[in-house]
């Protein structure tokens, strides 16, 4: 069975309480609690020792929990907590295998990671690549037991649910948003230099400095072909200090360490997060003078100790920086995150949305009420197609022979365009790369150009591309050759100078702030008559529920408006930062109404019904009372006074014998204030 909640919304928190049902009702007799990390094995182990379950106890009070150091539960575990990596050495590489029933149930966190043979699959591959390549010793492992399993994910991917099916309960990021449980963020900054516009380039002859990273020599040779760099190279095949410096100094506008928050840094590699944390120090003492030398740390698996890091990260105040590769990509929770910044390119819409979970939880203490991205290689543009479906190339280690002779070989025309679509990409990629002499012998090989051979492959019917290519054994060894096989390819160094060039809201499409609010204003205009939500917000707002304000805010963000979006756009374009509601933005851009704080509105409709008669003392204190909790939902509903303080108090039930039964009047009256003009 499947669960996909976005990240945030408690996974484990709900894998314990699910736990304590069935292990007390005795459905089952021992769990096994998978994770594919130490850190996120720690993290869950902490979780099951302080998450309340009767009165003060714990779960690990009540039945009693191994951690990642036990190797295999004794005979009184109930909840064996373990790593993938551990649960494969025992079942694949011991010669004492566990018996398959030492667990009943199995539970596996952060399921959509392919752990051992990470990729996604199609099904089209599934059916007919060997089952080797594509079925997981992670696979493997679970299957060796008889258990029940759930995985728990908030990206669910292909080859996640030909393990565990198609979910069975789904709570997606955007409806966490509009529920509360979540932070929203605001557009995307786009962070641009002269260098990340134009690219890196080196002319035929150009002295051509080169990194082995092997050995950590620099030596310098002259570049056999004009050579061209984009943004999505830098920092992974050309090392250049100067984008960093000038993004670090940008960054530094936006960010102040010593300001409450943290700030999260995805870089591509290990060496590039040194030279991120360099230039980011430098460009804070530039911009606030001296700050602590542990405001910025790098946190990855080379350095000393990094679960301590991280647990520093996450629990103290330094570090307010953390720069990071994989390490902190998934699982990792820490609240306090505000702004993530990207310096590398990711291809997998999977780690993408993992890496945005990151900073979406919610933490009131610092009063965060959204977070910031930082987009100094474009990603958020790139993957918004990638969001939406899976990439062509599903797995890069596939050889161009492979390939080849597989289009050569299949017969079923719909796996044919599958392996044209992944080749055609491979090729476009490969021919770039390709030195002078490979490039002379692969045209030879094929009896045109490059360019005829690519069209080919692109357009030609399968079946006659099957007969070329059949015809044509030796393409595949050539394009697969590597002269430096086994050697990390070295990085070129750029000392090309740089400097910032824009910083730029994205809100799709290259729109303006203006843009934007002109579009929400067209869409509320073409559907207030349509959408029954629409029109109970312009119309009768006394009637809204919190149930009309969460089909109307999931109507919006569908067509791409959110209230954090409509407040950044019109922050950008009116210079007026107002905390104003959805409704309120829907009723300026339908009615003309003056955009206020929901907060103002809500305090001003309890003052008028206030003074309409003398109330008792107990009447004033929950009329208060319950407007405060009216500004923090958006609307006066009954349902809220069945929750929280109000559910101690008795609910709506008793609170209605307070007003004499007309509790329910009331809300529809503050809802129907609020939106009468001041005055």
């Amino acid at each position: 069975m499947l669960l996909a909640m976005a990240t945030g919304t408690g996974k484990t928190r709900l894998a314990i309480a699910m736990l304590y049902r069935l292990l007390t009702t005795k459905r089952f007799r021992r769990v096994c609690f998978v994770v594919d990390r130490t850190a996120l094995g720690e993290q869950a182990a902490g979780e099951f020792k302080t998450a309340r379950i009767v009165g003060p106890r714990a779960f690990a009070d009540i039945f009693g929990i191994k951690e990642l150091a036990d190797i295999a539960p004794d005979p009184a575990t109930k909840v064996h907590i373990c790593t993938i990596q551990g649960l494969v050495k025992r079942v694949l590489a011991e010669e004492n295998v566990p018996p398959v029933d030492q667990y009943d149930l199995i539970v596996v966190d952060e399921c959509h990671r392919g752990y051992l043979l990470d990729r996604e699959m199609s099904d089209a591959e599934l059916s007919f690549r060997s089952e080797d390549d594509y079925i997981s010793k992670y696979r493997r492992v679970l299957e060796h037991f008889d258990a029940v399993k759930i995985g728990l994910t908030a990206t669910p991917a292909l080859h996640t649910t030909e393990i565990f099916g198609e979910p069975i309960f789904t709570y997606s990021y955007r409806e966490a948003v509009i529920d509360g449980w979540l932070i929203d963020h605001d557009p995307p900054l786009r962070i641009e230099t002269e260098l990340s516009r134009q690219g890196i380039h080196f002319r035929r002859g150009d002295e051509l400095p080169l990194f082995d990273p092997q050995t950590g020599v620099i030596s310098l040779s002259n570049a056999p072909d004009d050579l061209a760099f984009e943004v999505e190279s830098f920092n992974r095949r050309v090392i250049t200090t100067e984008f960093n410096r000038v993004v670090a100094e940008e960054l530094a506008r936006h960010i102040d360490p010593t300001l409450p928050g943290k700030t999260l840094v995805f870089a591509a590699t290990d060496g590039h997060a040194d030279i991120v944390v360099d230039q980011l120090k430098q460009a804070f003492a530039a911009a606030y003078g001296a700050i602590d030398d542990d405001a910025v740390k790098k946190i990855t698996g080379s350095v000393d100790a990094p679960g301590k890091l991280i647990r520093r990260f996450r629990n103290d105040d330094l570090p307010k920086v953390a720069v990071t590769v994989d390490l902190l990509t998934t699982g990792i929770d820490v609240p306090a995150i505000v702004n993530l910044v990207f310096i590398r390119r990711v291809n997998s819409r999977i780690l993408y949305e993992q890496m945005l979970g990151r900073a979406t939880r919610r933490c009131d203490e610092i009063g965060k009420e959204t977070f910031r991205i930082f987009d100094a290689v474009g990603i958020y543009d790139a993957l918004q197609a990638v969001s939406t479906m899976k990439p062509v190339v599903v797995d890069p280690s596939l050889t161009f022979t492979q390939l080849l002779g597989e289009l050569a070989n299949v017969v079923d025309p719909d796996r044919r365009a599958v392996i044209r679509d992944q080749l055609v990409v491979r090729l476009r990629r490969r021919v770039r790369k390709l030195g002078r002499e490979a490039t002379e012998h692969l045209a030879a090989t094929a009896g045109e150009s490059l360019q005829a051979m690519l069209h080919r492959v692109a357009s030609a019917p399968l079946d006659e591309l099957a007969d070329w290519v059949r015809a044509r054994p030796a393409l595949g060894p050539i394009l697969d050759w590597n002269p430096d096989s086994g050697r990390p390819m070295p990085l070129v160094i750029s000392n090309h100078p740089d400097q910032h060039a824009a910083t730029t809201a994205g809100y799709g499409q290259g729109a303006r702030p203006e843009d934007y609010l002109s579009a929400f204003t067209a869409f509320i205009a073409g559907n207030a008559n349509r959408l029954a939500a629409l029109q109970i917000v312009t119309q009768r707002p006394r009637d809204l529920t919190r149930a009309d304000l969460k089909e109307l805010a999931l109507t919006l963000d569908e067509a791409g408006f959110s209230e954090a979006q409509l407040r950044a756009a019109w922050r950008q374009a009116r210079n007026e930062d107002i905390a104003a509601s959805l409704i309120g933005f829907v009723r300026q851009a339908a009615l003309g109404d003056a955009l206020e704080p929901w907060a103002t509105r809500v305090e001003r409709a309890v003052a008028r019904i206030l003074r309409r008669q003398a109330w008792t003392a107990p009447q004033r204190q929950w009329l208060e009372r319950i407007g405060r909790r009216v500004a923090e939902i958006g609307v006066a509903d009954r349902s809220a006074l069945d929750e929280e303080q109000f559910q101690v108090a008795g609910g709506f039930r008793r609170l209605d014998k307070v007003f004499d039964g007309r509790l329910g009047s009331i809300l529809s009256d503050i809802n129907d204030e609020a939106w009468k003009q001041a005055g």
